[in-house]
């Protein structure tokens, strides 16, 4: 206990410090796994088959929580888009990158004898961007980014690990049956992907749905039980759905999203606990896989040169062409857009949990190499793609500040009205400054007025400052966004049910 207090106490000081110089948390965590671990301080940790199991439980949390932060709303326009990316950008990633390892780790690793398989099985682990880097890094992000760019990255990395799972799986299957890659294997394979991917997402709809009805239904005297059964479901979905012969990926993701859609009871107090409750998971995830390797073997010369080369060609060839040609038919992407979305294809725990089973396959050759070269290519792009996901946006003039709330407020479900902020200006103060004076329009009241650090109760009598902020409740159905940009011009909706 006391070392997991030191770990973990120590994960979120680093991951605060980073946070200034821009450094991925998720990457600082790695970190302190690896300095704690034994080439370090000299923990000694070495299952896989542990961190797989963190690893699965821990990807359940984070997807089913980014699924339930994701509004339909917002991922309808970029749907096609980031579904194709999800699947055709997997199997492009993959067949570029297995290309290229069996190619040049012929010349630049030939003791190593991959063959297309072994090939293809790495370039696969590799395939996914990642869930946990992507929305950490987006979410602890205040700015914004233009043409739906954000649901779009969002919607990719969370629903493109269930496809390049299930190709890690085929391809280990296929390598510890000793069968080549024909024909055959390749349309067995391709229907073996199509039925755990439609299972997946009935699988999902379903418990998404039973989970709605269930927590409605739940009565009970203590409002943290919400959070409790909300996690039995997730894990329902999970291991009902991997039962059925489904992906379970899949499943949680999209209960996460029907979830996060559907009205439902106490919804902000699920929210809170799992807000809380991701982040815990993500730093033990990556405390574990930071564990699990040892750095000297990462400095190794058939280490460093094979995956500096595969990273690099990820990077600047494969993600790129890959996103390219699935966004052809997407128009409304502008060409600086698309470069965005190519550059964004971080990589982070998924695909060395991914490697572990590999490692864990004795069928597998030079097992441990390809995850050490996992591990390596995973830092390689949380540093040099993780650390620019800003400074690209600016640069291609993609980034949208956000005003931030200053109502830190939300209503339930069950009330059905809209909250918005705006900002105190000249044209609002045209007919006077006391409120009474102001014409909002009907069946609209100002709830709160902040000045400075302080926050008042307005009556009719209160006199309005410029710069004050004012939190507007309406009627549900009363879009209130005109008046606020003609009398304000930098307004956000804080919260609209």
């Amino acid at each position: 206990m006391l070392v997991m207090a030191v770990l973990l106490s120590l994960s979120v000081f680093v991951g605060k410090a980073g946070s200034r110089f821009g450094m991925p948390a998720l990457l600082l965590f790695l970190g302190v796994g690896m300095v704690a671990g034994v080439d370090g301080f000299g923990i000694h940790f070495d299952s896989a088959e542990a961190v797989q199991l963190i690893g699965m439980v821990s990807l359940s949390i984070i997807l089913f929580s980014g699924g339930s932060d994701t509004k339909f709303s917002d991922i309808r326009p970029v749907l096609g888009a980031g579904l194709t990316l999800a699947s055709a950008g997997v199997l492009l990633t993959t067949a570029l990158s297995g290309a290229f390892i069996y190619y040049t780790f012929q010349a630049v690793a030939p003791e190593f004898g991959y063959g297309w398989t072994e090939s293809l099985l790495l370039a696969a682990i590799m395939s996914s961007t990642d869930s946990a880097s992507v929305f950490s890094i987006l979410g602890s992000s205040r700015t914004g980014l233009k043409e739906n760019l954000r649901p779009t990255l969002e919607l990719e990395s969370g629903s493109n690990d269930p496809m390049a799972y299930l190709l890690v799986i085929i391809l280990i299957q296929i390598i510890e049956s000793g069968a080549q890659i024909t024909g055959g294997v390749i349309w067995h394979s391709l229907g073996m992907l199509a039925v755990q991917l439609a299972l997946g997402a009935l699988g999902g709809l379903a418990v998404g749905y039973a989970a709605v009805k269930i927590i409605n239904h739940l009565k009970v005297n203590n409002e943290f039980l919400y959070p409790v059964m909300m996690i039995a479901c997730v894990f329902f979905a999970f291991s009902l759905t991997e039962l059925a012969g489904g992906n379970s990926y899949l499943a949680v993701y999209i209960a996460g999203l029907y979830v996060g859609n559907s009205k439902l009871a106490l919804k902000r107090t699920i929210t809170t606990f799992f807000g809380g409750f991701t982040w815990l998971v993500q730093i033990v995830m990556f405390l574990s896989l930071g564990l699990l390797v040892n750095p000297s073997e990462l400095v190794e010369t058939h280490v460093v040169l094979p995956g500096l080369a595969l990273g690099v060609f990820m990077i600047l060839v494969a993600r790129p062409v890959a996103v390219f040609l699935c966004l052809l038919p997407f128009r409304k992407f502008s060409f600086k857009a698309r470069c965005y979305v190519a550059w964004v294809g971080l990589r982070g725990a998924v695909p060395i949990i991914f490697a572990t089973y590999a490692l864990t396959s004795p069928e597998v050759l030079h097992a441990r190499v390809m995850f050490n070269m996992v591990f390596f290519i995973t830092i390689l792009s949380l540093l040099v793609q993780g650390t620019t996901v800003n400074g690209m946006a600016k640069l291609l003039g993609l980034k949208e500040e956000i005003r931030e709330k200053e109502f830190n407020l939300d209503l339930p479900d069950e009330i059905t009205a809209a909250m918005n902020e705006m900002e105190v200006t000249p044209a609002l103060l045209t007919a006077g400054d006391r409120l009474k004076e102001i014409q909002f329009p009907p069946h609209t009241l100002v709830v709160m007025v902040k000045r400075d650090d302080r926050y008042l109760v307005p009556t009719g009598e209160t006199r309005i400052h410029l710069s004050d902020t004012l939190l507007l409740i309406s009627e549900q159905g009363k879009d209130l966004n005109g008046f606020i940009s003609t009398h304000s011009g930098s307004g956000t909706e804080a919260n609209m049910v």
